[in-house]
């Protein structure tokens, strides 16, 4: 058999974890991404760049510090033993914590953007018409913005199941629990089973490469409206 349980039982927590990241990031990269596409502030340039931080900083150097964070005596930390919902490092729920905040700028980006490129002029349109802001956004910037959500799903989604070393410092190599495609081949490599390691690794590019089709695919549509 080409896959083993285990593999099979990376698969399946790797696709658990990226669907769940995605969709909690789209509810929270979305009202940041509108923020920054709209604000005149002058902590858009702040705000901007600590979400885009993971772009620039290793992923051991994020793990280490949600590790820390997320410890017995890190903020975080305290707040969930205070709780009663325990630490969250070698945690499905510490996976979750860190790959959102891992994968935040490839979904907010291209909502910004998306935001970015519909201007003001349908948002004064509408609200001549006497439309709340609340409607205006639900009405007119989500159906404009639509190929925006599908590209930050996409990437959101691709860029979770892709990441190591984030998931290898927060949720360590625990089997059927933190253990991920990732550290699956990274274990098959290190045991010298290359054939396994061959398995996940080429189904890794086989998805990517339909990730970036995709991603194409949604730009080409969006240039085409």
């Amino acid at each position: 058999m080409p896959l083993t349980s285990a593999d099979i039982s990376a698969i399946v927590l790797t696709l658990e974890l990226a669907s769940l990241t995605t969709l909690i990031l789209l509810l929270i990269g979305t009202p940041i991404a509108w923020w920054l596409a709209r604000t005149r502030s002058w902590l858009k340039g702040p705000v901007g760049a600590v979400v885009a931080l993971p772009l620039v900083l290793p992923p051991t150097v994020i793990g280490f510090y949600l590790l820390v964070t997320m410890g017995p005596n890190g903020p975080i930390g305290q707040l969930t033993q205070q709780m009663g919902i325990g630490l969250l490092p070698f945690s499905f729920a510490g996976l979750v914590v860190g790959s959102v905040f891992y994968s935040l700028p490839f979904v907010v980006q291209p909502l910004q953007n998306a935001f970015e490129a519909i201007g003001t002029r349908p948002l004064e349109a509408a609200a001549t018409l006497r439309a709340s802001p609340l409607d205006c956004f639900f009405s007119v910037v989500l159906p404009l913005a639509r190929p925006g959500f599908v590209t930050a799903a996409i990437l959101g989604f691709a860029h979770t199941v892709g990441e190591f070393g984030v998931v290898l410092m927060i949720g360590g190599n625990i089997p059927e629990k933190t253990r991920v495609v990732s550290v699956q081949i990274f274990d098959h490599v290190e045991a010298m089973e290359y054939a396994q390691a061959h398995w996940l690794a080429g189904g890794m590019v086989v998805f990517s490469f339909f990730v970036l089709l995709a991603v194409y695919a949604s730009r080409r549509s969006q240039s085409w409206t």
